[in-house]
């Protein structure tokens, strides 16, 4: 395997990017990732065979932009869940996590010892 010289694939990169889009692309560098035009994260190897198909002419017209979640989730009915706790307050400044807790296993229809660290 051979060490990749970063500046030189990313200056290849830029100009086979500006060749297919006829515009600069907008590269976000991060240590060991790079991202192209804010899609995703990938590697130097992963930008120079980029590269490669840009320069081939193989890749799509807009191959580094970020791909749309599916429709099929937003199908999905919204169904709201009760939370599995309620929160009761007993003044303005609520319960310590010792008196929730102690009130908590006191609801409790069986015997629970308080957590550790608490009394």
């Amino acid at each position: 395997m051979s060490k990749l010289d970063k500046t030189e694939v990313l200056s290849a990169f830029e100009a086979a990017y500006e060749a297919a889009h006829g515009k600069k692309p907008e590269i976000t560098t991060k240590p060991g990732w790079y991202s192209i035009d804010g899609g995703k994260n990938m590697r130097l190897a992963d930008v120079a065979a980029l590269t490669e198909e840009l320069t081939s002419g193989t890749a799509a017209t807009e191959q580094p932009a970020p791909k749309k979640k599916a429709a099929k989730k937003a199908a999905a009915p919204a169904v709201k869940k009760a939370a599995p706790f309620t929160v009761v307050k007993a003044n303005e400044d609520g319960y310590t996590a010792e008196e929730a807790w102690i009130i908590e296993l006191a609801e409790k229809d069986h015997d629970c010892r308080l957590p550790r660290g608490v009394v």
